[in-house]
């Protein structure tokens, strides 16, 4: 069994004016300086340390790929959200995970809000399988198609372009902070369930490229999940 997985989040401007020393700037120009002095790439980008959750969606899936239950969240109380989370992660007892980018943010961010509030996470994510770093029970994608850094990392929208398939119709992962300003939890929601299926169809295609499904297998599976992802970009 895997779960299938991504996390929305904005600033934790709170946490971040803390680091920053500075309770007076206003949160635009805060977070300009935070990504001048916080942050470890060029695109200005806060690593998960300094982010808090506001939705995330996971998908069980089936070894073979087939879907089995999609759960979510979305709200104010980020300790509420993770709680949420664990609860769903304790249906299944040795599952894996598939993410895109889950090792380099969404995982750290998981364990350093659980951190924050003082909440144990499942054992399993501690557990050799997910913290070994070239398991095959935690599928990031990043690492797969870059050979595990050994090339390029390839963002999730342009594998979708690779296999002909639109991916981030509903919005860009920057903008995740003017639909919170702006009350849009629900759709965050909606924007993150996209991200989900769009990592399912990229990990079915590399499932079946690499051997691992048969063609016919593949071909159900695929067609359902894009008829899927349609509705989703639709609705």
């Amino acid at each position: 069994m895997f779960f299938i997985f991504d996390v929305e989040t904005i600033p934790d401007f709170e946490f971040v004016r803390q680091v920053m020393n500075d309770s007076e700037t206003g949160e635009d120009d805060l977070l300009l300086n935070a990504s001048e002095q916080l942050a470890r790439n060029t695109s200005g980008f806060l690593p998960p340390m300094y982010h808090r959750m506001v939705s995330w969606v996971g998908l069980w899936v089936e070894n073979d790929g087939s879907p089995v239950q999609k759960t979510s969240w979305n709200g104010e109380n980020e300790k509420e959200g993770l709680s949420a989370l664990f609860d769903s992660l304790l249906t299944y007892k040795d599952f894996g995970l598939v993410h895109h980018n889950g090792r380099g943010f969404d995982l750290p961010l998981i364990t350093y809000r659980s951190m924050k509030y003082n909440m144990q996470m499942p054992l399993r994510l501690s557990h050799y399988d997910i913290r070994y770093r070239f398991s095959k029970a935690n599928v990031d994608l990043m690492d797969e198609f870059s050979n595990y850094g050994a090339s390029s990392y390839p963002k999730l929208k342009h594998l979708g372009y690779l296999i002909g398939v639109p991916f981030k119709q509903t919005a860009e992962g920057n903008e995740v902070l003017a639909m919170y300003r702006e009350g849009k939890l629900e759709e965050i929601e909606h924007y993150c369930y996209e991200d989900v299926m769009a990592t399912y169809i990229v990990w079915l295609r590399m499932k079946y490229t690499t051997g691992d499904i048969s063609e016919e297998i593949f071909t159900n599976l695929n067609q359902r999940a894009l008829t899927k992802l349609k509705d989703i970009q639709k609705s």
